[in-house]
């Protein structure tokens, strides 16, 4: 496998493409030791610290312990999502952890649009709050970590290891595209990780406090209920979903 930079630009396919690892963890921890020996500190791992993002920050930070780790604070967020970054902040201290917020406060977005924007526009308030900032990290980025997941939803399941990002113009890795939810479990059990307690409260996919619900599954159908919308943006094409 190559270890020549492979930008947006020049991205034509996944370098990993014919990669079957023997494990996961081995799979996980092949890809982000490729992506930090190519990218440096040119890469950021975009951390919404739900399950997913406990288990990438464990392993990244046996591959580069002071890797640049970005929460997109929306200002909205779950209390128990604050708390939990306070601790892996002192779990990890090594780690350079940035709280991203939006040009607007909630109070500026109100007067702007209206107050509780993610009841009538969610797309718009995502944009605002999640995207806009995402677009303003990435922009001194050759590349992002994210933590998708093939069975999580329909419009993930083809997600490669590494993959051409046209909605940033980045190019994002992937490491968990072969985990399981369950595996997911296992290794933060294994392993004594803290997480985000709402997920013992039937909260299988935890974002914004408003646009999240409990849900029985492991998926994202807890996430904007009564829209039909899946996606705040960030994994996709355009603006919107």
């Amino acid at each position: 496998m190559t270890r020549d930079v492979v930008t947006y630009e020049q991205f034509t396919s996944d370098p990993f493409a014919s990669y079957r690892p023997d494990n996961e963890v081995e799979g996980a921890l092949t890809v982000l030791k490729w992506a930090y020996e190519t990218y440096g500190d040119s890469i950021v791992y975009a951390c919404s610290f739900g399950a997913e993002g406990i288990v990438l920050i464990d392993l990244i930070s046996k591959v580069k312990p002071d890797a640049k780790v970005v929460f997109l604070d929306t200002g909205i967020h779950f209390q128990e999502t604050y708390e939990l970054i306070d601790k892996v902040k002192a779990s990890y201290p090594q780690l350079n952890i940035e709280m991203r917020k939006p040009d607007l406060t909630l109070d500026e977005q109100a007067e702007e649009y209206g107050s509780a924007l993610w009841k009538k526009n969610p797309n718009q308030c995502c944009y605002i709050r999640k995207i806009k900032p995402l677009e303003d990290t990435l922009s001194g980025a050759t590349a992002w970590v994210s933590g998708l997941r093939r069975e999580q939803s329909a419009s993930r399941k083809n997600t490669n290891f590494v993959n051409k990002d046209e909605r940033f113009q980045s190019v994002k890795v992937c490491p968990l595209i072969y985990w399981t939810w369950d595996f997911v479990w296992q290794y933060i059990r294994l392993n004594n990780l803290d997480y985000n307690v709402l997920h013992d409260q039937g909260y299988p996919s935890i974002g914004c406090m408003p646009c999240t619900s409990p849900d029985e599954g492991d998926g994202r159908s807890g996430r904007w209920k009564g829209f039909n919308k899946t996606e705040c943006g960030l994994h996709t094409t355009g603006n919107q979903d």
